[in-house]
């Protein structure tokens, strides 16, 4: 009996568990955060290059 306790908790300890998803997870969130940021500020972007006023 203890031989099967030891083979259900060694087969246990092989999961990763949430790891892998959570690993996804952030990878996404910095992906999405990146190109946030870049839809945001590339609105300030000065689009009047040709029209200066100082010319």
């Amino acid at each position: 009996m203890p031989e099967t306790a030891v083979l259900l908790a060694a087969a246990a300890s092989d999961t990763h568990g949430p790891g892998d998803t959570l690993r996804i997870v952030l990878l996404v969130s910095m992906v999405g955060a990146v190109l946030l940021a870049w839809f945001l500020l590339r609105g300030y972007r000065d689009k009047d290059t040709d029209n200066d006023p100082n010319d």
